[in-house]
């Protein structure tokens, strides 16, 4: 099977552009000649497919039925890549225990097709699909803004992530930022909180600027990386891309999606472990 990269994108709340991040990061590492698979994993409110304009006609909830197999719910998006769709308004769907979590990530060992790289959009804040998925995934990328909430509920879920999960390392992306002092400062300040009462290691990621093309693209249901490629945020979204590629895949048996079927099969064994 060959090597995937699997990132989660989390964020301690709503709002901070997480699903932009996510979206915008497959489609600019598509462009770098990865083969990309964007998996929607807020399972009860779905935002991928409503950002892009899409109209799945099958999703998560269906595989979960029986209804059909995860191959049959793959959908084409912007710069080539592959979208898993979850459902949205479905209460049960974003209730559901460890073993339907889990029936989800095994379906994904039955996809026929090879990819590179696996982008995860968690639900947001301590749900249990955020908890349940960035365990299981090789890198955890958390989108923090510069207002005082975001900044403290990504401080709450990396404590969640470390305490419960076992996660130990984390790459944080400043997003809807001035500039890079700005970000710089307030990545600086939520490490030093963090060095100094969790037992974690916060690594810089880079940053987003606030941009209006960015806003434009959302009105129109598209890709800022592929309506407006040489945009502020596009060419940020490109150098993150950049950044991200050079990220190491695990060598052996880890490094394929067997491994996240493994993980997320495995939550006792993750305790301790650093991702």
């Amino acid at each position: 099977m060959n090597p995937v990269k699997v990132i989660a994108v989390s964020s301690g709340k709503g709002g901070v552009g997480k699903t932009n991040v996510s979206v915008n990061l497959a489609c600019q590492l598509a462009r770098r000649n990865r083969r990309v698979l964007l998996m929607d994993a807020d399972l009860g409110l779905a935002n991928v497919d409503i950002m892009l304009g899409l109209r799945p006609k099958w999703n998560l909830s269906h595989v979960l039925e029986g209804q059909c197999d995860i191959q049959d719910i793959l959908m084409p998006g912007p710069s080539g890549i592959s979208i898993i769709p979850a459902a949205s308004g479905i209460k049960k769907m974003a209730e559901l225990g460890s073993d339907q979590h889990g029936a989800i990530v095994r379906a994904l060992s039955g996809l026929n097709d090879d990819y590179d790289v696996l982008v995860v959009d968690t639900a947001a804040g301590i749900s249990d699909s955020g908890i349940t998925f960035s365990p299981a995934s090789q890198y955890v990328l958390v989108v923090v803004t510069d207002e005082l909430t975001s900044m403290a509920d990504a401080y709450a879920l990396i404590k969640v992530m470390s305490r419960d999960a076992g996660i130990k390392r984390f790459k944080v992306l400043r997003n809807m930022v001035d500039s890079h002092d700005q970000a710089r400062d307030g990545f600086e300040r939520l490490n030093e909180v963090a060095q100094r009462f969790l037992d974690v290691t916060l690594e810089y990621a880079g940053f987003i600027p606030r941009d209006r093309f960015l806003v434009k693209a959302d009105a129109k249901q598209q890709a800022v990386s592929e309506l407006y490629p040489g945009a502020d945020a596009s060419l940020a979204f490109r150098k993150l891309a950049e950044t991200v590629d050079k990220w190491p895949i695990p060598s052996g048996p880890s490094g394929n999606l067997e491994f996240f079927v493994d993980r997320m099969m495995q939550p006792e064994a993750l305790r301790g472990v650093a991702v």
